[in-house]
């Protein structure tokens, strides 16, 4: 009987060493500078099992049999390495060291306009998978919600439609944008308007965020941070993915990419198209969006040519009217005054009174949009022209056309330029009509630049040269009054804006330790604008800046894993159409000057990284709203002599265990207007007068510029392939204008969402996963946006605060096949 249990037993455990699991981890390197890799593609050759590297380059495969496995290291930039790894007896732990490659990649086309670990700026760097995680439709800006110092908006509630970003609490128009160097923000307004472009996250392979001025860039000038998206890069392996999305709100996204890989060992064509549609949490506020992305290019060697095509066909329901104050208070007395106040009929008050407080939308003729296409045409040309030199040029070509229509109750039809109209013994000098306001433009240039690396020494010699033609013109559709012509045109102004600029940027490394930066940008911006504005004003602009723009600093590797830097920037800032067109007569805004000065600090270990920053952003001349209205009623922005943001930055991440980590950051910030000059209107005691009267208030708070903001993800993989994340955003209280007046502001908040992921690797395709996102688990009722206005008469003051609610509990569902 022993004999029997001891041959059982020597079986067990024979049987156990066999079948006995074994786990490969380790780490992705640069081998020149012992730089950690984010986003390495690894596989183990042979078999389905692939990661990719960590914020802290770790990767780790688990549930290996013993035996020999050959791992396969890929990174855009670098050379693919194979390494041999045996398992026999213990786990394996891995370094692996990447050598940059020499091969012309689709990197160079934006490494001219990017940071990088020698770069004394403050930046993050968002990878191809963290984009796709959270990318279930919503527009780019929800998807860099969790970068430092961002906070985002959407005006249907939901992410999809027309959104924002606000980064240090700069809008978007100080945000620089570009897609692979080439300049995404509107030429005259300097807006970001991500809902023309939706799904774009969806063939996006890395996004860079540099907040402060950063390095020079094309395009507008950055006044609170630069977002630099760089879309699909070559991939070598045919592939085909579908996702499909579904949620609240009537919410859907279909989505289908493909590539061909490599054909006959120089072509590559990528392809997407996406369609996304959603009721959204407002009232009425639909989304109808359409978007597509298309690449072919030619790789040989030192060559690269790459032809890229992408835009969209945007139709959304109006929403940006937001909700008053009055109707989320559900306060009945207050909503007729602001009724009152707005001069709505029966029926808009009617519309008031009825609505959900939250979801209210002023807005209820049936074509109440905005309807709007926008094309992209790119085309890349890189060269390595030595083993140190390598020259890219780009042209691109951007056409977009569209309109937003309203409906307008009782518009005078002086206000178009139309004579009173006689019918019978009455004559009628106003009307009901339906106008729709076009937007017809054209932006074309090119983009170069020449890098040279070799030893020490890192230059680059950039630039670009862009042109806007836009023409603006309205047209009423319908009037009640008939004898009123059938598209009538009642305005046309064409606007005209080029734009040149040229920089050098040089980085030399004195010691393996110690780098120098030296940043120096020339940018010409001309900008003029005739015809007939909106309101029937004449539009004369003709204005010319020259900016210099300086921009140097050191970094400092205190050791191979800390590295301190400084930097000290100068930008200066052409204002926007609308600080021209709506200008009283005889002034002329000035052009804004930002000086920022950057210092921070970077340590990384093996399961942690911690980065903090401090900024001082000092503005000279910044453009901002006092209450002042022009002639004609639109409100102008003025110059402000003195202001500035200083904050501190804190990022960190940490590896609890295998199955444990937790991704954080908080930003602590002043941000102050020495002096600020409040206007209003009071009508008099009897509602007879018109007297302007200035309020100075000194040492007050720029307006949405909230003192505390912070972002957390704390992942956790329940098993291999089922990984959960907590997803919390805290902003602070935020002012509607810059008074510091506590009735004219935005409740801080706190925002919990949670994110399941799930995925299987069966030997048919290459992956299924299916994701689950639930946005605002608690239920928090918050405002992410707003404005204010008000004015005096009969000894009152009167006020009316309009706020953009965002959406409860919502869910939306992603269901993915790769092949």
């Amino acid at each position: 009987m022993y004999k029997v249990f001891l041959v059982a037993a020597v079986m067990l455990l024979s049987a156990r060493v066999y079948a006995q699991e074994f786990s490969m981890a380790g780490s992705v390197r640069d081998a020149k500078n012992n730089q950690v890799l984010t986003g390495a593609t690894l596989q183990l050759e042979g078999t389905n099992r692939a990661t990719v590297s960590d914020a802290f380059g770790r990767f780790r495969f688990d549930k290996l049999a013993a035996g020999e496995y050959s791992l396969l290291v890929k990174f855009i930039g670098y050379s693919d390495q194979s390494q041999k790894v045996s398992l026999s007896s213990a786990n394996a732990e891995v370094t692996v060291a990447l050598q940059e490659s020499f091969v012309m990649t689709d990197e160079v086309v934006v490494s001219a306009t990017r940071a990088d670990e020698k770069t004394p700026a403050t930046f993050t760097n968002v990878n191809r998978e963290a984009i796709q995680k959270q990318n279930f439709g919503q527009d780019l800006p929800f998807l860099l919600n969790w970068t430092p110092s961002a906070v985002v908006t959407s005006d249907a509630g939901t992410g999809v439609g027309y959104t924002g970003i606000r980064i240090r609490g700069s809008d978007a128009t100080r945000i620089n944008v570009t897609v692979n160097g080439i300049p995404y923000n509107d030429a005259e307004s300097l807006g970001t308007f991500w809902v023309d472009v939706p799904d774009i996250a969806a063939s996006s392979q890395s996004i860079q965020v540099q907040r402060g001025v950063g390095t020079s860039t094309n395009g507008g000038g950055a006044f609170g941070a630069t977002i630099n998206l760089q879309t699909n890069t070559r991939n070598d392996d045919p592939y085909a993915t579908l996702m499909s999305s579904a949620g609240s709100f009537g919410t859907f996204r279909n989505s289908l990419s493909f590539g061909t890989g490599l054909l006959n060992d120089h072509w590559v064509i990528d392809g997407r198209v996406s369609k996304i549609n959603s009721d959204g949490f407002i009232d009425r506020a639909t989304a109808d969006l359409q978007s597509y992305y298309f690449s072919a290019g030619f790789y040989s060697g030192n060559t690269m040519i790459k032809a890229i095509t992408f835009g969209g066909k945007e139709r959304t329901y109006q929403a940006w009217y937001g909700v008053p104050q009055s109707r989320l208070q559900n306060d009945t007395e207050a909503m007729l005054m602001t009724a009152s106040n707005e001069g709505w009929n029966q029926e808009q008050t009617n519309n008031l009174l009825t609505s959900n407080s939250r979801t209210f939308n002023p807005y209820t003729y049936k074509n109440q949009v905005d309807d709007y296409k926008q094309d992209h045409y790119q085309l890349h040309f890189s060269q390595r022209l030595a083993d140190a030199f390598t020259a890219n040029v780009s042209l691109h070509y951007t056409p977009g056309k569209g309109y937003y229509e309203e409906y307008r109750y009782n518009n005078k039809l002086a206000d178009y330029g139309l004579s009173p109209v006689t019918i019978g013994d009455s004559t009628i000098t106003s009307t009901d009509l339906v106008r729709r306001r076009w937007l017809k433009n054209d932006f074309y240039g090119f983009t170069y630049s020449l890098n040279y690396e070799k030893d020490k020494l890192n230059a680059i010699l950039g630039g670009g040269w862009n042109r806007y033609d836009g023409d603006h013109y309205g047209q009423i559709i319908w009037a009640q009054v008939s004898p009123v012509p059938t598209e009538y045109q009642y305005y046309f102004n064409n606007g005209d804006k080029r734009d040149f600029n040229i920089y050098g940027k040089t980085t030399y490394s004195f010691t393996d330790r110690l780098n120098a930066y030296v940043d120096l940008q020339y940018r010409r911006v001309t900008y003029t604008a005739t015809g007939i504005e909106n309101k029937q004003n004449t539009v004369n602009v003709d204005a010319d800046f020259n900016f210099f723009n300086p921009k140097a600093g050191v970094t400092f590797a205190v050791s191979d894993n800390q590295v301190a830097y400084a930097s000290y920037s100068i930008a200066n800032r052409e204002p926007v159409r609308d600080d021209f067109v709506d200008a009283p007569q005889g002034r002329t805004p000035k052009s804004e000057n930002l000086r920022n000065l950057e210092a921070g600090y970077k340590i990384m270990g093996k399961n942690y990284m911690l980065k903090a920053n401090y900024y001082l952003m000092d503005y000279r001349d910044q453009l901002v709203l006092t209450g002042q209205v022009n002639d004609v009623g639109a409100s102008i922005r003025t110059n402000v002599d003195k202001s500035y943001r200083m904050g501190i930055e804190l990022e960190g991440a940490l590896k609890i265990s295998e199955r444990f980590s937790w991704n954080a950051n908080v930003t602590l910030s002043r941000n102050k207007i020495k002096e600020f000059k409040e206007v209003y209107y009071d009508y008099g005691a009897n509602f007879d007068e018109y007297n302007e009267v200035s309020v100075t208030h000194r040492n007050t708070d720029i307006s949405f510029s909230p003192n505390i903001i912070a972002g957390s993800g704390l992942n956790y993989k329940i098993f291999k392939n089922l990984e959960a994340t907590l997803l919390t955003k805290y902003v602070g209280s935020q002012y509607l204008d810059n008074t510091s007046n506590a009735q004219r502001s935005i409740d801080a908040y706190v925002v919990n969402d949670l994110r399941f992921s799930y995925t299987v690797h069966p030997t048919f395709m290459k992956e299924i996963g299916l994701s689950l996102l639930i946005n605002n688990i608690l239920e928090e009722e918050y405002e992410s946006n707003g404005y204010t206005w008000g004015y005096a008469g009969g000894g009152q003051q009167y006020r009316e605060n309009y706020y953009f609610p965002q959406a409860g509990r919502n869910f939306m569902a992603m269901l993915t096949f790769k092949f």
